[in-house]
């Protein structure tokens, strides 16, 4: 089953094409990041503008680049949600006329759900279950991954994301946008200097809260900024080092917990802030340690991109095709036949098995 998918849920528009016997055969992305780095965050008009620009240009790009056309397609899937509403509907749209016009199904995916899936597209994937740290600019939440649509909520943030941290911190500090791939190469430069909280590292749940962090991070940078002046490059760099120890730091330690309480040895990470490498750094020893494996997607699938969706949407899709031959039931009508709508808000916990 050739799958074309579509994500364009935020400030990236990605498309790429998913064949469920073959695999990945191609994918494109877009980063508007240069667009919105003058406003300093994204400005969702432009990213919708933009959207509607980059995606049929994308959509010809990678049907070149697999030697496939439009008819070859079998189904399409585009992110439903969650998202900024007008970038979301640019993607539905496209994806919806496409599939009405050719007589294929279609599947609204979730974008979380989406991350969580693309450790799968590597060559060694990992296996159910496992336990998903889902960490990006809007989220931070342990799952148990039990299959394709079976997710049970381990911990969650209880206000700032561990993506939001990067980017707040990385302001305070005068770091251009976006601000997390900024703070991580400043900490490059740090040391061991300052002492920050490690936040609900004490909780004794798998919760989590980064915001005191982040004011953590403001009283520091007041006291060592002299009146009316900067604060100097070197106390800059430490200041980034020991927020990055903190976060990542608590991030392990919640990882570890959370395989002890499930009995689970396999670990995943995806979402935009698993492709940091102190992250990574600390996982892989801690997993190491316990005898545990952890996975992750390659960098250029941990931020947004097309292909998390084609493959999420292509198992959903299979999974449908299957049991229509065994039910007899509609699969356009089963999927909505082609309805226009978009979930802004989505909970992760709203979505079922295929």
């Amino acid at each position: 089953m050739l799958v074309l998918g579509f994500e364009s849920s935020c400030d990236e528009t990605g498309v790429a094409l998913y064949d469920t016997e073959y695999g990945l055969l191609a994918h494109a992305l877009h980063s508007q990041v240069a667009m919105h780095a003058e406003f300093g965050g994204v400005v969702p008009e432009l990213a919708s503008r933009d959207h509607i620009r980059r995606a049929l240009p994308l959509t010809e790009l990678v049907l070149k680049q697999a030697n496939k056309s439009l008819k070859d397609i079998n189904g399409i899937a585009y992110t439903q949600g969650p998202g900024l509403a007008g970038a979301l509907l640019v993607g539905t749209s496209i994806a919806q006329s496409l599939a009405f016009s050719l007589n294929v199904p279609s599947v609204g995916v979730h974008h979380l759900e989406g991350h969580l899936l693309a450790p799968l597209l590597e060559e060694n994937p990992p296996q159910f279950p496992f336990v998903a740290l889902l960490v990006s600019g809007g989220h931070s939440q342990l799952m148990r991954v039990d299959g394709i649509g079976e997710y049970q909520l381990l911990g969650d943030t209880l206000d700032d994301a561990a993506g939001e941290a990067f980017d707040k911190t990385a302001k305070l500090l005068g770091l251009g946008y976006p601000g997390g791939p900024a703070l991580a190469k400043l900490a490059t430069l740090g040391r061991a200097r300052f002492t920050l909280p490690r936040p609900m590292l004490n909780s004794k749940d798998l919760n989590f809260s980064f915001s005191g962090l982040k004011t953590a991070v403001l009283t520091l940078v007041n006291n060592n900024q002299p009146l009316g002046e900067k604060i100097d490059a070197q106390t800059q760099a430490d200041i980034a080092w020991e927020f990055q120890e903190s976060v990542t730091e608590t991030l392990t330690a919640k990882c570890m917990a959370a395989l002890r309480e499930t009995g689970l040895d396999n670990l995943v990470v995806s979402g935009g802030v698993g492709a940091n490498s102190k992250l990574r750094e600390k996982l892989n020893a801690a997993t190491k340690k316990k005898l545990c494996k952890v996975s992750y997607p390659r960098l250029e699938f941990c931020t947004d991109n097309g292909a998390m969706i084609a493959f999420a949407g292509a198992m959903r899709l299979e999974a449908m095709r299957l049991k229509k031959s065994a039910l007899q039931t509609n699969i356009h009508a089963a999927y909505g036949a082609y309805a226009f709508s978009v979930k802004p808000r989505w909970d992760l916990a709203e979505l079922s098995k295929p």
